[in-house]
């Protein structure tokens, strides 16, 4: 009976995001002819995911610790455990930003084009496709756009503990100087895990770090800034699910 309720329940939600992005989409049009207009997207994004939200009734908090300058660039880094960790920041990000994401996106009826042409896709197991993703973000930091890099390269498999970060993320902001903001998105693997398609409720929060300030770091303090960047998050989940971390 719970999982039938499930089911409709995803399908009730699966639904939603379809009809929105249809109904969005022509905004859409514009930054896919051209990517120069890609900031446009920022609206629907925010309206979509927190419509999708509002018909699955969870509620979305975020909570930031330090206030974003909205002319400046940051790399967001949040932990990864669900396909709702986009949606997630697409609701509660205060500014534009470039997500990285999946090359298998790109197969998505719609949605695909729309990622494709505004984001910037990988297929991590292929050098070339990493290093033309390191060069895109680099490229978006110079024109002036925040990105969201998921530091561990995939979902969590074991959630809410942390995969051992990727490099790319921390290069990026290294060699452009750019602030690292971790961002500890707690619930969503309670509510869409990798390992099933079945929705359930629960609460959403966001939360949005102190920025680590990258000016004074080199390549050489790269697994020094992982470090830090992971500890943040992991010190943040550890007070929602003190079961599973160990607290010294």
């Amino acid at each position: 009976m719970i999982k039938a309720i499930r089911f409709l329940y995803s399908i009730w939600g699966l639904l939603w995001f379809w009809i929105l992005l249809i109904l969005f989409y022509p905004i859409y049009l514009i930054p896919i002819i051209n990517p120069k207009w890609k900031r446009i997207a920022y609206l629907p994004n925010k309206i979509i995911a927190r419509l999708i939200f509002t018909s699955l009734f969870i509620p979305v908090k975020q909570e930031y610790r330090f206030k974003p300058d909205k002319k400046k660039p940051y790399i967001y880094c949040p932990n990864h455990n669900s396909y709702l960790d986009i949606p997630a920041i697409g609701a509660t990000v205060k500014q534009f930003v470039v997500f990285m994401g999946k090359s298998s996106l790109a197969k998505i009826p719609l949605f695909g084009l729309m990622y494709k042409r505004i984001y910037i896709l990988v297929n991590r197991k292929d050098s070339k496709s990493r290093y033309r993703a390191f060069e895109l973000s680099k490229k978006a930091i110079d024109e002036g756009y925040s990105m969201v890099i998921y530091p561990e390269g995939r979902t969590n498999p074991n959630p809410p503990q942390l995969v051992k970060f990727k490099d790319g993320a921390f290069k990026v902001a290294i060699e452009k100087k750019v602030p690292i903001v971790p961002v500890t998105i707690p619930y969503n693997w309670k509510i869409f895990p990798d390992n099933t398609f079945l929705l359930k409720w629960n609460k959403i929060k966001v939360i949005y770090h102190e920025p680590i300030d990258t000016s004074n770091y080199t390549l050489n303090d790269l697994d020094l800034l992982k470090e830090e960047t992971s500890k943040v998050i992991s010190d943040e989940l550890a007070k929602y699910f003190p079961e599973k971390f160990e607290i010294n």
